[in-house]
Formats: C-alpha cells, sequence, structure tokens
C-alpha cells in the first residue's frame, strides 16, 4: 500500500529502478567482470598448486629393460681373440725356450760353468777338477745340511793336518813314536781326497740331482767315516793318531806334548759328534725327498747302460759273438 500512497508527480529520480534491493546486490558483489577474469591466477597456495605425480599410484605398469645380450657371432669373436692371444703367449714361451736350449747346446757342457774347487791361483799348472755352487746347483731347503757337510769335511781335514803335528811334536820327544807320525802323515795324504770324493761328493750330488743311488753311496760310505773318527778320538797308540788314549798316556813325561795331542783329540771328538748329527739330519732330508732302494737300483742299471764303457764293451761282445757264430756256420 506504500506504493500507491506515493506521489505518482514525484521527480523521476526518486523511482530510479537501480535502487532496488536486489539489483544493488548483485551490482555490489565481488563477481569477477569479463574484462577482470584472468584463467590463470597466480596463487601461493601449495595445496591448490600440488598436483599428484603419476608415479605415486599404489600400481604401476612393469617396464621390462631392453635386452642387451651380444650376438652369437660377437660371443664367438671374442672366444676366438682369446685364444689366438693365448696361443700367442705359449707360442712366445716355447721359442723362449728353445732359445735357451740351443744356448745351452751351442755353449757345450762345460761352457759357462768352468770347474772352480779347489780354487787355485791360475798361474798353477793343476786347474780346478770340479764345479761347486750351493746357490745355483743346489735347492734352497737343502743348501744349508750341505754347506755344512762342506765345513765338516773342511774341518776334518783341518784336524788331521793338526794331528801330523801333534804326532810330529811327540815324536821330536821321543823316537819310538815315529810309527804314529810316519802314519798321521799318511792318514793326511789319504783321508782328505778320499773323505772329499767318497762321502762329500755323493752328497753333493744327491742334493743336487735327487739321486737315490747317491744317497745310499753316502750313507754307507759315511757310516765308516763316523767308526773310523771315534777309532781317531779314542787315540789308540801308534795308529798315527792323538786321541785321548795317546794323550794321557805321555802327558805325564811331556806335558806341552801332551796338552797338544788332548786338543786334536777334543778336535776329533767334536767332529765325530758332527758326523753323527749331521747323518741323522741327512737321513731325515733323505726321508722326505722320496727316494728309495729301487729308485737307486734303477739310477744304477741305467747309468750303466749309459755309460760308454759298457756300450763299448757290449757292442765289442756282440761282434765277437756274431763273428764266431759266422765262422762256426762257415
Amino acid at each position: 500500500m506504500s506504493d500507491f500512497d506515493n506521489n505518482p508527480f514525484a521527480e523521476p529520480s526518486s523511482i530510479n529502478p537501480f535502487n532496488d534491493p536486489s539489483v544493488t546486490q548483485v551490482t555490489n558483489s565481488n563477481i569477477e567482470t569479463v574484462e577482470e577474469y584472468n584463467p590463470f591466477p597466480q596463487t601461493t597456495d601449495f595445496a591448490a598448486t600440488r598436483t599428484t605425480p603419476a608415479s605415486s599410484s599404489l600400481y604401476q605398469p612393469a617396464v621390462l629393460q631392453p635386452s642387451t645380450e651380444p650376438s652369437p657371432q660377437a660371443t664367438t669373436a671374442a672366444a676366438q681373440a682369446t685364444l689366438l692371444k693365448q696361443q700367442e703367449e705359449l707360442e712366445r714361451k716355447a721359442a723362449e725356450l728353445d732359445r735357451r736350449e740351443q744356448e745351452l747346446q751351442s755353449r757345450g757342457p762345460t761352457a759357462g760353468k768352468e770347474n772352480n774347487w779347489p780354487p787355485l791361483p791360475k798361474f798353477f799348472p793343476i786347474k780346478p777338477c770340479f764345479y761347486q755352487d750351493f746357490s745355483e746347483e743346489i735347492p734352497t731347503e737343502y743348501q744349508r745340511v750341505c754347506k755344512m757337510m762342506y765345513y765338516l769335511w773342511m774341518f776334518y781335514c783341518v784336524t788331521l793336518f793338526l794331528n801330523l803335528l801333534a804326532c810330529l811334536a811327540e815324536f821330536i820327544g821321543g823316537s819310538a813314536h815315529g810309527v804314529d807320525f810316519g802314519l798321521s802323515i799318511l792318514w793326511l795324504i789319504l783321508f782328505t781326497p778320499c773323505s772329499f770324493l767318497c762321502w762329500y761328493r755323493p752328497v753333493y750330488k744327491a742334493f743336487k740331482n735327487d739321486s737315490s743311488f747317491n744317497f745310499f753311496f753316502f750313507f754307507f760310505v759315511f757310516f765308516v767315516q763316523v767308526v773310523l773318527v771315534i777309532i781317531q778320538a779314542v787315540g789308540i797308540p801308534y795308529w798315527g793318531n792323538s786321541g785321548w788314549i795317546s794323550a794321557f798316556s805321555v802327558i805325564h813325561d811331556k806335558p806341552a806334548v801332551g796338552a797338544i795331542m788332548m786338543v786334536v783329540a777334543c778336535l776329533f771328538t767334536v767332529c765325530a759328534v758332527m758326523s753323527v748329527v749331521l747323518l741323522k739330519m741327512v737321513h731325515g732330508l733323505y726321508r722326505r725327498t722320496g727316494a728309495s732302494f729301487q729308485k737307486a737300483q734303477q739310477e744304477f742299471s741305467q747309468g750303466v747302460v749309459t755309460s760308454r764303457g759298457f756300450q763299448t764293451a757290449a757292442s765289442g761282445a756282440v761282434s765277437a759273438a756274431a763273428q764266431g757264430t759266422f765262422q762256426g756256420n762257415n
């Protein structure tokens, strides 16, 4: 009814249709116009711009890696290259061995290994008879024992020389002991080279060549050597040895001569003890080398068969037998 109370002839401005509350509410709202609308708004809200990556899903499709296995042709080529390399290496080693063998053959058996024992001066008319080199010819595990055997031989030779001097002093003190002095000279001349040839060189060659025959020969001869040294240490009178019995028999009348003879008796005793100890050491090494009596027999038979003297004698016997048979048939 308020509309009927209004003056229809009032000013037109009082009847402004835009003054309607519904229209003013719409026009005063915060809705953006077309000109103000931005399809790409800049927002700092992390939750609004956060996106879920594709890989965050619980179930992902299986991805197969591409196969990189070589082809059969590549495998064959690689194998051939390896074989060729190995073959070249073997051929190189074989050529090196052939070259060394030819050098050894061209130099001969004694070339590069001149005899060096005994160490005599160059102007001396007698030349060395043997070649000896522990570091070159003897295996490392046997060098110590082999050198000890060599030192034992030298110690025994020095003892024989001092025994000669002691017997000479005894002979000077009384002519009745001339036999001892003569025999002491004989023992020095005889036992010095024989001990070197009969038991030292065999044990040296046994360690050098792992020879069972040389081991057995050494054991047999060296056992006799041990018995001989024990007898020399005992010193039976008039046997040419300045042992304990001979020393005590003259020490009352000739104290100086007796003292010299007792020193020699001590040296013979030490030599006997060292001989027994080294015999056991060599036997222990012999048992670890795998040597045996059967092997020694084989080495002996092979050595006899390959000996030039034996071959010459055998060929002569065969020739004589053949001639006898031919003449008998005629």
